[in-house]
């Protein structure tokens, strides 16, 4: 017995794109209606810096 197409994989494409404005640019060019997001992770913790900046605030 076949299986029912998947409705996920059968809908138009909209994607939301974290950070590769390369890989946001490439969807745009096949017509995929795409929202870029600006992101970078975070940076890393240095708690001696933490405890400085709380001694001066």
């Amino acid at each position: 017995m076949a299986e029912a197409p998947n409705p996920l994989l059968s809908a138009p494409l909209s994607v939301i794109n974290l950070g590769a404005e390369l890989f946001a640019e490439a969807l745009r060019q096949q017509e995929v209606p795409v929202v870029q997001v600006q992101w970078t992770p975070p940076a890393a913790q240095d708690d001696d810096l933490l405890d400085l900046l709380d001694t001066l605030l």
